[in-house]
Parts: C-alpha cells; structure tokens; sequence
C-alpha cells in the first residue's frame, strides 16, 4: 500500500500549520481544538520548515513549566524533518516512524506539503491490507476447484 492511499483513506489530506514566531500557547490550543498531536511550522502554509508535537511540548513542559509556553514554536520544533512521498510505501513510512521514535510525518513532493500521515493512519491501512490478504488466502484454502 502507498501513501497515496492512506491519504485518500482519510478524506481529508490537509496540514494544520502554524506560522514561525507563533506563541506554543497558541499551538497548544489548536492541538487541543482540532485533537491532533502535531502541527507544522510553515511561514507559507506550502512548505515544512518544522514540526511540533503534544511531546515537545510536554517534555518542555516538565523541564521548564509553564514558562515555555510563552516560548515561540520556532524555539521548540523539530528543524531536520523525515518526510515521505506520496508514491512511499506504507511499510517503509511505518519503519521510519519506528526507528526515529516519532508518529507524524510530513508528505512532502517537490518542496510542498501534499499531506500528513500519522502512525496510526500507517497502522490501519496495513491492518486493513493484512485483512484482505487473509481473506483472500483463506477464500483459496477453502474453494473447491
């Protein structure tokens, strides 16, 4: 299965962005009204120029406190992004995922943001495609030619 795929699974393939300089307060509260995990930082809503997750944020949390929410996205993002394409496969996003320890990815083609898959976008479409294939061999199993 390929990114293509999974994008056009979620119906919506759009990329919540924050602006650079924005305050974490303010990202803070679009993941909590829009319940997503990370927003990316885009100074033309097009681009990647970084990403920040409810981790980041967390983890600043429990070393700074309350103050790092005063703090500008740009002083906590991710700067070096992992992308994908959409022409990627999903077992080779998932590995990616897993060995850099992160759960969103950024689906980038020709410097533009096309879409974002999360781990569990990537988990469901190979559940759903280990489904099939275990229909499918238990059809042939059970057939008689």
């Amino acid at each position: 299965m390929q990114v293509l795929q999974i994008l056009k699974s979620k119906g919506n393939d759009g990329v919540v962005t924050v602006k650079p300089g924005s305050l974490v307060s303010d990202a803070a509260k679009i993941l909590a009204d829009k319940r997503i995990g990370t927003v990316v930082i885009s100074a033309d809503g097009s681009t990647a120029d970084g990403i920040l997750s409810e981790r980041d944020i967390v983890r600043e949390l429990a070393e700074q406190g309350a103050a790092c929410l005063k703090q500008t996205v740009d002083d906590m993002m991710t700067r070096d992004l992992i992308t994908c394409t959409r022409a990627d496969s999903a077992e080779g996003v998932l590995q990616k995922m897993t060995d850099g320890r992160f759960r969103h990815m950024p689906v980038v083609e020709d410097g533009k943001m096309v879409g974002l898959v999360t781990l569990g976008d990537v988990v469901k479409a190979r559940l759903s495609q280990l489904a099939m294939e275990k229909d499918a061999l238990e059809g042939m199993i059970t057939s008689q030619w």
